[in-house]
């Protein structure tokens, strides 16, 4: 038995041969096409992995070549369509974490469901809409996202980060200043450290944007990362892969001060990608425009 995407696998009574169920294969384990599937079922649009037995078979969708069956949905794929809701997407937390790696890999759904070996359909349904993928999916998932099943699955988010063991062999590398400049370049959470009016220091975290090669953030005037304008600041982000045991940092130093022209802070609001964290009004855009990088990389030796 071999199969691509987009084909049907149906159920059939031994007895009778009438349909007993059916679904769509939205995920393969094997290039070749062979068992096991990941089939979304007409009946409950539930996906699962299936071992087929000798009482399925495959109806072939149309996958360019002569002698495919009629590409129109069959009644049971129909019907699902139907029956599938409609509006403004709401996605589970997995979903979510799958179409925030694949933006952060700068992936179109396209690309990812290709290196996943499943449906461009069902990754859409799976980050628009509550899903509770198989295990097999979300290991192909991550592979092809460059990340982990637990990742993926949000487990361990209250956790510090670095309890994994250490590499056997790694190796620390120094980073070069355009290499800091690219880790930082995106947008997300970094760290501010800064001195309290009282003189004790404090390291923060702040959602930040990168613009014309300064770090960006909102606070307010009363914040702890307030503190920062009219001194040199230390800026610091990091990415850690805890089943690789490996990951990087870098470290910006600069003077830190406040954006006063009203078009520039209208122009910073209304492109941030996101609001802070924190909540509240958090208005105060403060500069940092970095003179030094430095950096690190662990990663296991002779990579």
């Amino acid at each position: 038995m071999r199969a691509h995407l987009g084909d049907r696998l149906v159920i059939e009574s031994p007895a009778t041969g009438a349909s007993r169920r059916d679904g769509e294969i939205v995920g393969l384990h094997h290039e070749d096409g062979t068992p096991p599937y990941d089939v979304r079922w007409s009946d409950t649009d539930d996906v699962t992995l299936v071992f087929p037995g000798p009482d399925a078979h495959i109806h072939h969708a149309e996958h360019g070549r002569t002698g495919t069956t009629n590409s129109r949905p069959h009644a049971g794929e129909a019907a699902t369509l139907a029956a599938r809701p409609t509006g403004t997407p709401d996605p589970g937390d997995i979903g979510r974490r799958v179409a925030v790696e694949r933006r952060r890999q700068k992936l179109s759904r396209e690309e990812t469901a290709h290196r996943a070996r499943m449906s461009p359909g069902y990754l859409a349904y799976l980050e628009e809409r509550p899903a509770d993928p198989t295990l097999a999916t979300l290991i192909r998932l991550a592979d092809a996202l460059g990340t982990t099943v637990t990742t993926l699955r949000g487990e361990g988010i209250d956790l510090p980060s670095g309890q994994g063991h250490a590499l056997l062999h790694p190796e620390l590398r120094d980073l070069g200043p355009e290499e800091c400049r690219a880790l930082l370049s995106t947008h997300g959470v970094g760290r501010i450290a800064v001195s309290e009016s009282d003189g004790r220091p404090a390291i923060v975290p702040v959602n930040y944007e990168v613009v014309d090669d300064s770090i960006m953030f909102r606070t307010s005037p009363d914040s702890v990362p307030a503190a920062a304008v009219g001194t040199d600041v230390a800026f610091e982000v990091d990415h850690m892969d805890e089943a690789l045991s490996q990951g990087w940092s870098v470290l910006a130093v600069g003077p830190a001060s406040v954006v006063t022209e009203a078009d520039a802070v209208r122009r910073l609001t209304q492109s941030a990608h996101t609001a802070p964290w924190a909540g509240g009004q958090r208005e105060m855009w403060v500069s940092i425009r970095p003179t030094s990088f430095t950096g690190r990389r662990i990663t296991p030796a002779g990579h």
